[in-house]
């Protein structure tokens, strides 16, 4: 057992972020989107949802700042409102010291393309529409 290492990171979720270098990307994947077929490097945490997912790996891992964008969130198409989860994930980048953080939004295919990219993919079982979403690494100052 380690001290102050969220409940929801799993050893082997542990094992990628630390393996994982400045520019490398993990997506945290809804239970919708095809992890399975588009990972490098599958974590399954099933069973969980993508918020509190986010918010643990936040309190680990930097955002790279260097980046024109370091989170990304899928849309479908040029939609005219938000998902509400993007809300939540707004409140948790301001609560995990990433204020300055804009995420930007890829259109589905694209979110595809750049997600077979990604250092990993973690499924989970959030069920919200255009959950998905890809976090850049970034250094520790």
């Amino acid at each position: 057992m380690l001290k102050n290492i969220p409940h929801c990171i799993s050893p082997n979720l542990l094992k990628i972020l630390m393996e994982m270098g400045h520019g490398d990307e993990i997506v945290i994947a809804d239970g919708n989107f095809p992890a399975a077929s588009h990972a490098q490097n599958l974590i399954r945490l099933d069973g969980l949802h993508i918020p509190e997912i986010l918010e643990a790996i936040l309190t680990l891992m930097p955002l790279d700042t260097c980046a024109d964008s370091s989170v990304f969130y899928m849309m479908h198409g040029p939609e005219t409102s938000a998902p509400p989860i993007w809300k939540k994930y707004e409140e948790i980048l301001q609560t995990t010291d990433n204020q300055t953080v804009t995420p930007s939004k890829l259109e589905r295919f694209r979110f595809y393309e750049q997600a077979k990219q990604a250092y990993a993919i973690i499924a989970t079982s959030e069920q919200a529409l255009y959950a998905n979403i890809i976090l850049k690494k970034g250094v520790i100052t």
